[in-house]
């Protein structure tokens, strides 16, 4: 496909999580612009996981995109893993300029119609640990080396979950977490340079979500292509933002990906716009700046 614009180009992400999926959409994105995109995970080979995808793969994808892509194997539940990421961006690029904490493991007990105290904990606490505890370190590391520099972007996935019940107690609360951690992030990094959002995407078409549809009571009838999007399109909404020259009104924010997309003119990879849920599943709590409350 080549790149769409160069307007990236000399800029460094890290995205977690590319193995497949969102991660992986996401860096392909960057790519489209020029970014050099560092791609990590724990699948580094194809054939390495029961679900399709791998480093590899997601590092040829992204240079046939146009982008420079470096694939660094890393597990979230290991601290110096996380580190010597950051610490080889330094070493080999001398900046960063976004980091996106899109991993989060996600354990068969998430998606069992059971109560809390019937799962497994050591299973649904990996939930909390790589979604909160792992992406406060990645951005800990990431803020060391961008506001110095006095520039950059640190961007959390998140979702409607923040506030509606889906799944899982632990996922709703890491989600929850998710929103406040980048609202005080972006309270401590005013003055820096340096931008803090959280997204809220919602439903994505990735090769997990596609064989939950097969197997999950229910979701096949709850779920379809109108609200979907693929997982390209929160990478598509990251780039937009990367490129506004007043990302740092929004910083702090929490922002629904369709609404931001509507914004910024941006759609799905197929022209589709894809529709805000706020209606029926709920609004963000944090918006942009200090003391900002949305009630609605």
């Amino acid at each position: 496909m080549g790149t769409v614009s160069d307007k990236l180009k000399g800029k460094v992400a890290v995205v977690t999580g590319a193995s497949r999926g969102i991660g992986k959409g996401i860096a392909c994105a960057l790519a489209e612009h020029g970014a050099t995109v560092y791609i990590t995970g724990r699948t580094v080979n194809p054939g390495d996981h029961a679900l399709p995808g791998s480093l590899e793969e997601t590092v040829t994808e992204v240079e046939a995109r146009g982008g420079k892509g470096v694939a660094m194997a890393m597990d979230l539940l290991d601290d110096a893993q996380i580190a010597a990421v950051f610490e080889q961006v330094q070493r080999d690029e001398g900046r960063l300029d976004i980091l996106v904490n899109n991993a989060m493991a996600i354990p068969d007990s998430m998606t069992e119609r059971s109560g809390f105290w019937q799962k497994p904990l050591e299973d649904e606490w990996q939930i909390w640990d790589t979604g909160v505890r792992a992406a406060y370190i990645a951005a800990w590391h990431a803020a060391r080396i961008m506001v110095p520099q006095g520039s950059g972007l640190i961007v959390a996935l998140s979702g409607y979950i923040g506030v509606t019940y889906t799944y899982d107690v632990v996922f709703g609360t890491t989600k929850t977490a998710t929103d406040r951690m980048i609202r005080d992030m972006g309270h401590e990094l005013r003055d820096t340079g340096v931008s803090a959002v959280s997204l809220w995407q919602g439903f994505t078409f990735t090769e997990r979500a596609t064989e939950n549809l097969k197997t999950i009571p229910g979701m096949a009838n709850q779920l379809n292509s109108a609200v979907g999007s693929s997982p390209e399109f929160p990478g598509r909404i990251i780039a937009a933002l990367a490129m506004d020259a007043d990302l740092k009104a929004r910083s702090g924010g929490t922002f629904i990906n369709a609404e931001l997309a509507a914004e910024y003119g941006v759609t799905d990879k197929d022209g589709r716009s894809i529709p805000s849920l706020r209606e029926s599943r709920g609004a963000p709590l944090w918006g942009p700046g200090d003391t900002t409350w949305n009630k609605q």
